[in-house]
């Protein structure tokens, strides 16, 4: 599924993302907050809160009787986005290196569409010839001016020697 996903831009090296930063760098195409992809969430984590899981009580006890995916769900698509928004070419390997800060400023209800705003903030060298790269991701909801998620996160990318 995921060698399906064709990035929208390609940079060089791991190097070459120095150039970039302060730029937003793209925004990924919609993805749509399924049931199924909340409950495997549920299933995973362990998180089996009723906001997320139960269809029926939500009928009635939610706000526009939807259930609403997990916080860490939304911040956990930010991988697929990613992929959707940059490729960065010449990596031996990448590592997730964590999240400086992240905000779910407002819920993702079942069925809503969601896309990934990514900008660059900084692109450091690290030992063994890789990049720290920190992002800011802004999950959009389609329709609402209020975002899903705001998130600092940082990877590292290490050059072909």
């Amino acid at each position: 599924m995921t060698e399906d996903i064709v990035a929208k831009r390609i940079v060089q090296s791991p190097q070459a993302m120095k150039a970039l930063v302060g730029q937003e760098l793209g925004v990924s195409d919609w993805l749509v907050m399924t049931q199924e992809r909340i409950n495997t969430f549920a299933e995973a984590s362990g998180d089996h809160q009723w906001i997320h899981v139960d269809v029926e009580r939500c009928k009635t006890d939610m706000p526009d009787g939807k259930t609403i995916a997990h916080g860490n769900l939304t911040l956990a698509v930010i991988a697929t986005f990613g992929r959707d928004v940059l490729k960065i070419d010449n990596v031996r390997n990448g590592i997730n290196y964590g999240s400086n800060k992240v905000r779910f400023t407002n819920p993702v209800q079942v069925g809503a569409r969601i896309r990934g705003r990514q900008k660059l903030l900084a692109a450091d060298d690290m030992p063994n010839g890789g990049i720290r790269m920190t992002y800011q991701w802004t999950v959009e909801i389609e329709g609402k001016e209020r975002p899903a998620c705001v998130a600092e996160t940082m990877s590292i990318a290490y050059a072909k020697t």
